[in-house]
Order: C-alpha cells, then sequence, then structure tokens
C-alpha cells in the first residue's frame, strides 16, 4: 500500500511565490513555451485549479511572471547604474540588461507572449524600466546624460540580442560578444560628451 505524503497547505502568498519560483525556473530551463499553468503546477505539487484561482489563466501567470522579472531586474540595474555612475564604467548595467533580456529570460517571454497575441504582455517591463529612468534622471538632473535616448538604444539592443544575437554573430563571424561590446562603446561615448 502506498502512503501519499501530506502537502503542506501553503497561504496565498506562499502559493503565488512558489508558483512564480517554477514558472521563471521553467522559463530559463525550457523556454516560454514551458510557462503553462499544467507544467507549473506539477513543478510546485498543485494543481491546474489551485493556479487558475491565483493567475486565472495561464496568460495571467506569464504577465504576474513578467511583472515579477521587470521588478527584479529593474532593481538590480538601478543599483548598478548608480554604481557606474561612480566608476564611470557601464560594463556592469549592459551586462545586467543583457542577461535580463537573454539569459533570464524576459525577452523570449515577453516576445513569445506578444506574437502569441497578447498585446500588453510589455506592460509590466515597460511600466518599470519608465519608473526606472524617471527615478533615475530626478538623482542625476545635472549630469547632462540623455538617459532616456541610453535606455531606449541599450533596450532594444538587449532584447535584439536575446532573439537573435547568437545567430547573427555567427552568420557576421562576429564573437558572441560583440553587441555587449558595441552597447558599453555606446555609453561610454555618452559620457564623454
Amino acid at each position: 500500500m502506498s502512503v501519499t505524503p501530506l502537502r503542506r497547505r501553503l497561504s496565498p502568498e506562499e502559493s503565488r511565490a512558489a508558483a512564480l519560483s517554477a514558472a521563471r525556473a521553467l522559463l530559463v530551463e525550457v523556454g516560454p513555451q514551458a510557462v503553462t499553468l499544467k507544467a507549473v503546477g506539477a513543478r510546485i505539487g498543485r494543481t491546474h485549479a489551485n493556479l487558475l484561482h491565483h493567475f486565472g489563466s495561464a496568460e495571467g501567470l506569464q504577465k504576474a511572471l513578467i511583472a515579477d522579472l521587470a521588478a527584479r531586474i529593474v532593481g538590480t540595474i538601478k543599483a548598478a547604474v548608480i554604481r557606474s555612475r561612480e566608476a564611470e564604467d557601464p560594463a556592469e548595467v549592459v551586462d545586467l540588461t543583457f542577461d535580463a533580456f537573454g539569459r533570464n529570460g524576459a525577452g523570449a517571454l515577453a516576445s513569445w507572449m506578444i506574437l502569441s497575441g497578447n498585446e500588453n504582455a510589455l506592460d509590466p517591463i515597460l511600466t518599470a524600466i519608465h519608473d526606472l529612468v524617471e527615478d533615475l534622471a530626478q538623482d542625476h538632473k545635472n549630469s547632462g546624460a540623455p538617459i532616456r535616448e541610453e535606455t531606449l538604444q541599450l533596450v532594444l539592443m538587449a532584447l535584439g540580442d536575446a532573439l537573435l544575437g547568437s545567430s547573427m554573430a555567427k552568420a557576421l563571424g562576429l564573437p558572441r560578444e560583440t553587441a555587449r561590446q558595441l552597447a558599453r562603446g555606446m555609453l561610454l561615448a555618452d559620457r564623454r560628451k
């Protein structure tokens, strides 16, 4: 006779946090198509109905995941921007931005959701970036640095790199890190103006 272990009852916050953690892991390990209610539920030992209760749909789960990723990423990038202003080298900011969209899967998830018809998929990321830029611009009013333009270039470069960077670099016979180097050079040039 097999005995099924009792599952510990989680608070709504704990259940939601566990689901988002599992969704992040699936995103990185398998890709955005793997972030489904069924797959996340299987990872955390919860039912499809339980996750429906917390997120409403797979789209709701994915949007919550993007919001969670955006909050984590923006907090890390803000600290790096402040450090880079003191060091005069934006390398850490470039790496964190490229990693957020590439290695952490935010670029693939956002693109996949948009291509799946969810046009509001980027709202949490766009809002988080907007708020970060506004906050940083207030902190650095007299710098003369074109923070909005730099942010636009950096985010578009990082997103493009996440989606096509490896293939493009290979096709052009360039080292994989070329886009990061170009982004860093762009930010350094803006600082020297």
